[in-house]
């Protein structure tokens, strides 16, 4: 099948490479002709495993490939996936403002093609949006009907970052949601030689799922981080309760780690905005609240530990490892460790970090702090060390990388040093 994807960062970038793989023919679309050169030389833009070589490999086999020209591209292909952004804005609601603009440009383009056409909504959208939003701007400006003259579905997207091309060549499931059958069974089509359960829905239905699956593995996360907190009072360890409790297969172990909250550029911005529509509907979702506010309350409490350790910090070293809100990427949306800085940073603390891979987005929020070549360098004269972010390189850390430090205090953020290699240490939760 002949494909057009609107928008080549995270989502969109690895679903195009994605269907490619499995056979289709596909165009990327991006305003930025840079970026569209960049990738059409085989090197991506954003950091994630494997996606380098499979792009290099359907690049090689001609099934793929970028361009700024998005009216060649919808001509072009049987089905156009909108996978553009859709940051938070005021309120934590989530800013439409691209699927806006991408929709009336796809409207108008429909209008002089004479073929049957489906758009997808690949983007995070909070309900209704795609039918009051998109459905709505494409029929508006290409004067034809939804249903009848073009097909409109809505896809939501359940990758993680760092296992992106694994999770979207081997989903565990495909939500199709659709305004008729005809365009959901086109997209089924799409699917069919990918090996998991297809859900068909309407559209809203498709939309919703994407965030109730989000906000409940959020909720998951806080639940954990509350009951660690409760049991770093008491001396219980909470990795030893949690498998306990995700041994019953009704519950499982997955995002059951306590530790310094959860970041990234889906739950956070997912939580808010489903708490936004639920308040748009006149209901209070008091419990999603607070599963917001516990974890931004679990991200800096790492400095309320390491000051009732080390006392006052001002002037004193603090080694931070780790600037990614997960390992296997450069994301530093809505990590920890940002707002970790900002504290240490308002009580006169002078940071040293390291990250594999991230060091370069956090330079753009903060220029002035130290950044060093490996961790070894960054944990070297410090009064003390703060693990963020669950590395690899992290776990292979000995106790003698730790003997240069002016002060030896150790506290985990992501429970990754292993006892029998490093000494003395604390946890968040442990």
């Amino acid at each position: 099948m002949n494909i057009s994807i609107i928008g080549t960062g995270y989502v969109g970038l690895t679903t195009g490479v994605g269907f490619a793989v499995k056979g289709n023919e596909v165009s990327c679309v991006d305003i930025d002709e840079k970026k569209v050169e960049r990738i059409n030389l085989g090197d991506s833009p954003i950091y994630e495993p494997l996606l380098d070589d499979y792009l290099k490999r359907v690049l090689d086999q001609r099934r793929f490939k970028a361009t700024t020209d998005l009216k060649s591209a919808v001509m072009n292909s049987e089905v156009s996936f909108i996978s553009v952004g859709t940051p938070s804005g005021e309120g934590g609601k989530i800013d439409l403002k691209f699927i806006d603009q991408v929709s009336k440009q796809i409207g108008d383009i429909l209008k002089i093609k004479d073929l049957y056409h489906i758009i997808v909504v690949k983007s995070t959208v909070i309900p209704e949006t795609t039918e009051k939003v998109v459905l709505k701007n494409l029929e508006e400006r290409s004067g034809k009907k939804a249903g009848d003259d073009f097909g409109v579905c809505m896809n939501p997207e359940f990758l993680r970052e760092g296992v992106a091309m694994e999770d979207f060549l081997n989903p565990d499931r495909v939500v199709i949601g659709s305004i008729d059958k005809k365009s959901g069974d086109v997209i089924e089509r799409l699917y069919e030689n990918f090996k998991a359960p297809i859900l068909r829905t309407n559209l809203k239905t498709a939309e919703m799922i994407k965030y109730a699956s989000n906000s409940l593995l959020a909720t998951k996360i806080s639940f954990t981080n509350e009951v660690g907190n409760i049991c770093k009072k008491i001396g219980i360890d909470v990795n030893e309760v949690m498998k306990g409790v995700g041994l019953d297969h009704r519950i499982s172990d997955k995002f059951l780690n306590a530790g310094c909250g959860y970041g990234g550029s889906c739950f956070p911005k997912d939580v808010e905005a489903l708490i936004g529509k639920g308040r748009d509907t006149g209901y209070e979702p008091k419990l999603l609240q607070e599963v917001h506010d516990t974890n931004m309350r679990q991200k800096v409490i790492i400095v309320k530990q390491l000051e009732e350790k080390l006392g006052d910090l001002k002037g004193k070293t603090i080694s931070i490892l780790g600037l990614a809100f997960k390992p296997d990427s450069d994301d530093i949306r809505e990590a920890s460790s940002i707002e970790i800085i900002k504290k240490l940073t308002e009580k006169g603390a002078n940071i040293k970090t390291y990250d594999p891979k991230a060091m370069g987005h956090m330079r753009n929020v903060f220029p002035d702090i130290e950044y060093s070549k490996s961790a070894k360098e960054a944990i070297k004269d410090s009064d003390a060390c703060l693990i963020l972010t669950h590395w690899k390189e992290f776990k292979d850390l000995r106790e003698e990388d730790f003997k240069e430090m002016s002060n030896r205090l150790i506290i985990e953020g992501r429970r990754i040093l292993d006892r029998e290699r490093v000494f003395g240490f604390d946890g968040v939760c442990w």
